[in-house]
């Protein structure tokens, strides 16, 4: 069963709780009940099942990452307790994830501490710092990438290096107010104007793959290098046109993740993972657009204007 289908029959499950409620109250709670022990039950045996493992000397460092990488996986062990990495490690991997997108913007973001409280500070640098939209520039590249990966973090604290110099506080952000959950529907609309859509296309997207797709009514084009997906608005930043025709191929002299994105039309070269700059022109780079993978279900965040 795919990813998407198990999302499906966790919706199902919270209707079917639902529904028992017609029953009365003891119903809805047996079914409640049920539930809890099935879970368990289930929580219990993947436990075993890592000990075991473990006691073998096969639970090394690839199979964890290998767990860990798995979007399936990873949220039926972290639903347990049983992630196999610590809630700061993966707040900094969903960081990682967004970094080339604040790096397009001129900046970067850097994890100072996770608190016992569960409020994940931060401190933005370079150009995002003390700019009015880097509240904005924050939420779009982070918005479901730390909940996704630490759904128990209660809020974020912001820190500009002003603040730092005089020793003020940073704002304090309660998670609930600054980042909308992304839903299984299409067009949330966040405050500061952007939308992000559901686009299944990508769900299934191979490694070295390209692809165009309609995200509302923006033309997107989006890649997969392994496990990591990237999307761009879909438009040479060098001849403006179309991504159409366009290919993925390995960095000469580059890593087996260094990918290059070429324009069909121009023979631009562009960077996938450093925010689609260009290797052929200085101060030329790609759109990128704030992508998320959870679950298996991917999303794009698109500017309102052009959402459905």
């Amino acid at each position: 069963m795919s990813a998407p289908d198990w999302r499906t029959t966790g919706e199902r499950i919270d209707t079917l709780i639902a529904a028992s409620g017609s029953g009365g109250a003891v119903a809805r709670e047996r079914s409640e009940e049920l539930v809890r022990l099935v879970v368990d039950f289930y929580g219990a045996g993947l436990e075993r099942l890592l000990d075991l493992v473990y006691e073998q000397g096969r639970l090394d460092d690839k199979v964890l990452a290998a767990l860990a990488g798995d979007d399936l996986v990873a949220s039926v062990l972290l639903v347990h307790g049983l992630h196999p990495y610590g809630v700061e490690t993966r707040v900094e991997q969903a960081l990682e994830s967004v970094r080339p997108y604040l790096g397009s913007h001129g900046g970067d973001v850097e994890l100072l501490a996770v608190t016992d409280e569960g409020t994940v500070r931060l401190r933005l640098l370079g150009s995002c710092d003390g700019c009015p939209s880097s509240s904005v520039t924050l939420k779009l590249a982070v918005q479901g990438a730390v909940e996704a990966a630490a759904p128990e973090i209660t809020s974020i604290e912001v820190e500009t290096a002003d603040e730092q110099d005089s020793g003020a506080a940073g704002p304090l952000v309660p998670v609930d107010s600054l980042f909308a959950r992304l839903h299984a529907d299409a067009g949330v609309i966040a405050d500061d104007g952007a939308s992000w859509e559901v686009v299944p296309e990508l769900s299934g997207l191979e490694s070295g793959a390209v692809a165009r797709v309609e995200v509302g009514r923006m033309r997107v084009a989006a890649c997969r290098v392994g496990a990591d997906l990237f999307a761009f608005e879909d438009r040479c930043a060098r001849c403006e046109r179309p991504f159409e025709g366009a290919t993925l191929a390995r960095r000469l002299g580059g890593d087996s993740g260094d990918a290059i994105l070429r324009c069909a039309g121009c023979r631009a070269h562009y960077d996938v993972r450093r925010a689609g700059v260009c290797l052929d022109e200085d101060d030329v780079h790609l759109a990128p657009l704030p992508l998320l993978s959870n679950g298996g279900e991917v999303s794009v965040s698109v500017p309102a204007a052009v959402a459905p």
